[in-house]
């Protein structure tokens, strides 16, 4: 079975960076343990430009995790599957 994943977007001023560095830590915790993997990668050019992955073997376990996850993503349906080719 392909993998799926999940693409956000998140632009943070500098003021609150610090509480967004958390929350990414308590949804990387989350994702963990809900047999996920998640990356989060900043723009070079643009500091406080972020992107999260959020990736697992199948859409049934991303879609469970989302739906427990402690935040939430603000399009959760919005899978994408591993092309085979």
């Amino acid at each position: 079975m392909p993998r799926s994943l999940t693409i956000q977007g998140s632009t943070v001023p500098s003021g609150e960076r610090e509480k967004y560095m958390h929350k990414l830590k308590d949804r990387r915790s989350h994702y963990q343990s809900s047999n996920c993997r998640f990356w989060v990668f900043e723009e070079c050019s643009l500091s406080g430009a972020f992107i999260e992955f959020t990736e697992a073997d199948d859409t049934a376990a991303l879609s469970a995790a989302h739906a427990n996850a402690p935040h939430r993503i603000l399009d959760p349906t919005r899978i994408y599957q591993e092309v085979e080719f």
